[in-house]
């Protein structure tokens, strides 16, 4: 499954990253790689529910 993500780097120095195909899935990290960990995280986390029916 390919799922779009975006990562921003904010002024906070953090990186977040955004799943727009999935409303309010959104994660930080203070690396590139740990933003695209922790959004990966939250996607299947998200989706979980959704993939036991």
């Amino acid at each position: 499954m390919n799922i779009k993500i975006i990562l921003n780097h904010g002024e906070d120095g953090y990186f977040s990253a955004s799943c727009p195909s999935l409303k309010s899935c959104w994660s930080k990290g203070k690396t590139k790689e740990e933003a695209l960990v922790n959004i990966t995280e939250a996607i299947e986390l998200y989706l979980e529910p959704r993939m036991q029916r």
